[in-house]
């Protein structure tokens, strides 16, 4: 008997949650105010770090930023205090844990706080085949896009724990729900990252910490010169073209803002998310053929392949 109460409770329970979210997708809800909270944000010398700097200031944070390139952090600051925002760097190579740690306490000893929003944004691509590619390159694809993520949250997540307030961002890609071909190193590291945030999210909803609130944002190709020469079919391409970087910062935003635990960008990815898990494998396969996604990366293996040998002559 209670089995079957607990049954229909949960029934009603998933139809409540689909009728919510589908009258969100209409009537946005209200955002929640950030200002005066302190958002770390790993990557942040470039791309969409410095972009998720400039849009966190706009909402009144103040930004911890974290990147290994020392000069290119040092230009995101510089931008964000010309806006009249508080921004605070650190050097920081996210895939040593013992430097992650050390910057970790340092920020709390510094900044006399907590940080309240983290932000895991940090990620790199091999950009070669796999039988080609280095074993140290595709180990340093999943050292940043997903150990990392380890180490940061291990070290902030036990403070958001004890005062039940946080917030914890990861930067996917859609290449985490679906892959394609000749990315075998960053398909890998986000799936990971995917698995980890989803089982980090579920750990905080069984252990009841409701005011820690998690959003997973997996965007389709940014143009940020990542995936340079990365190509679809051109009919294709007119309604899935490569993202302008301002825009997914903006839409990951607008779910950070109103607590959403997932969003892919742009709505259209959920659709192969969904055909990946309801339809077969050859069914997906013929789609992928029809829409260019099966060698949509041969182009910009082929860019990087170019771009390392001009390098090579002007350095010979």
């Amino acid at each position: 008997m209670i089995f079957l109460m607990d049954l229909q409770m949960m029934l009603l329970d998933v139809i409540y949650f689909i009728l919510r979210n589908s009258v969100r997708v209409v009537l946005r809800p209200r955002t929640k105010p950030i200002d005066g909270e302190l958002v770390l944000i790993t990557g942040a010398g470039g791309g969409l770090g410095r972009l998720f700097a400039q849009e966190f200031v706009k909402h009144g944070a103040e930004v911890v930023l974290w990147d290994v390139n020392s000069s290119s952090n040092e230009q995101t600051a510089k931008l964000v205090q010309e806006m009249g925002g508080k921004a605070y760097t650190y050097t920081v190579d996210v895939t040593n844990r013992e430097d992650v740690y050390q910057n970790a306490d340092l920020v709390r000893k510094d900044l006399g706080r907590d940080v309240t929003i983290l932000v895991n944004n940090a990620g790199v691509v091999a950009g070669k085949r796999m039988l080609d590619c280095p074993d140290e390159l595709m180990e340093r694809t999943m050292k940043v896009n997903c150990h990392a993520l380890f180490w940061t949250v291990k070290a902030f997540l036990p403070q958001m724990k004890a005062k039940n307030h946080g917030h914890v961002v990861t930067i996917a890609s859609v290449l985490g729900l679906f892959s394609t071909a000749c990315v075998e190193d960053y398909c890998a590291s986000k799936f990971a990252a995917v698995g980890f945030h989803e089982s980090m999210a579920h750990e905080l909803l069984a252990e009841e910490y409701d005011g820690v609130k998690t959003t997973l944002v997996c965007p389709y190709i940014v143009d940020t010169g990542m995936f340079e020469g990365c190509k679809i079919r051109d009919e294709v391409e007119l309604l899935l073209h490569p993202l302008e970087p301002q825009y997914c910062v903006e839409q990951a935003m607008n779910a950070i803002l109103i607590d959403q635990p997932l969003v892919c960008i742009p709505r259209l990815t959920y659709l192969p998310f969904l055909s990946r898990a309801l339809l077969p494998w050859e069914s997906n396969v013929v789609t992928y053929r029809f829409m260019g996604s099966d060698k949509c990366m041969y182009p910009f293996i082929d860019s990087k392949k170019k771009q390392l040998s001009d390098s090579a002559i002007m350095v010979s």
